[in-house]
């Protein structure tokens, strides 16, 4: 796979480009600039590790990322957040730390917005690569206004783990679903054909139907304070999908008095070839952690025990 050379780094930007060398994962490349930063730990081996994290701890209204990451042949990368990525509250004035990127067919008309937080990834992976994104939870502030935008690009037997999740904010401080506009686009492309593409939209709007009676955000979620959204593609994740799938056949839906504290549900991509979606919403986070935790615990014997404990300790 060819590789371009990034000669200029802009604000918010990112580029990881990691290699199979013999049998380690190696990166050739790890570049980031403000309000972005990537760390990597330095033994690295068969699976590459980096750390997505920002400058002093989360990103503020008008902050910009533009991150582009590339898995070689046979290499394997899991990306992983050190704590909740935070997004706090709008403040006026345009950020030095924002760069216009252009988001093509999933740009939303949201991006010129004022003050408007964007993270926009790009993904690539080669034959037989594998890419594990398992950040922490996203955690949107009282006021804050989000887009996110992530497209995979999978070539040939390349498999992926995908982990997009949101808490409902700061229950401590009483914001719970208290933030202006999430809005988050994954895209699934394997050898340049679409087969996934999954949209979240959370809004706190009074702009409905008039026919409907107007709820909050947070009456319209409750009683859950954490939904995750799950990806599983490729063939070097077969066995966690079997697992997962059969799992989800045996469960009974019944009707019960209050609702569970915890639900999940299970859809095939591409007519169940290719992969899987999972839907997870949970009233406590943790609750929805452990769950994700044991339902990817196959991992273990793909990446090792170690690397497994970073994302889930």
């Amino acid at each position: 796979m060819q590789v371009p050379l990034v000669s200029r780094i802009h604000a918010g930007g990112g580029r990881i480009a990691v290699s199979l060398h013999a049998d380690k994962s190696v990166l050739s490349e790890l570049s980031s600039a403000y309000p972005l930063k990537l760390l990597s730990p330095s033994n690295q081996d068969a699976t590459a590790i980096v750390y997505l994290l920002t400058y002093g701890g989360g990103l503020v209204g008008g902050d910009e990322v533009n991150l582009r990451v590339d898995v070689g042949s046979g290499a394997r990368l899991i990306l992983l957040s050190q704590g909740t990525t935070k997004v706090f509250k709008t403040r006026p004035g345009r950020r030095l730390a924002s760069i216009r990127v252009e988001h093509s067919a999933v740009a939303s008309r949201d991006d010129n917005a004022p003050f408007t937080t964007k993270q926009s990834f790009d993904f690539h992976l080669a034959d037989n690569g594998l890419l594990l994104l398992l950040p922490e939870p996203l955690t949107c502030f009282r006021d804050a206004f989000y887009n996110q935008y992530q497209r995979f690009h999978i070539q040939d037997n390349a498999s992926a783990v995908i982990l997009d999740w949101i808490t409902s904010g700061r229950l401590a401080l009483g914001e719970d679903w208290a933030f202006s506009h999430h809005h988050s686009v994954n895209e699934i492309f394997h050898n340049g054909r679409r087969i996934a593409k999954d949209v979240i939209l959370l809004e706190n709007t009074t702009e409905l139907n008039l026919k409907i009676p107007s709820r909050s955000l947070q009456e319209r979620l409750r009683p859950y304070s954490c939904y995750a959204m799950l990806i599983l593609v490729g063939p070097q994740v077969q066995s966690i999908i079997t697992a997962i799938t059969h799992k989800y056949d045996q469960l009974s839906v019944f009707k019960t008095r209050s609702p569970a504290p915890l639900i999940w549900s299970v859809s095939p991509i591409d007519a169940g070839k290719a992969g899987v979606i999972i839907r997870v919403a949970g009233m406590e986070s943790e609750a929805v952690k452990e769950w994700l935790k044991d339902a990817l615990r196959g991992l273990e014997r793909i990446i090792g025990v170690d690397v497994y404990r970073r994302a889930f300790p």
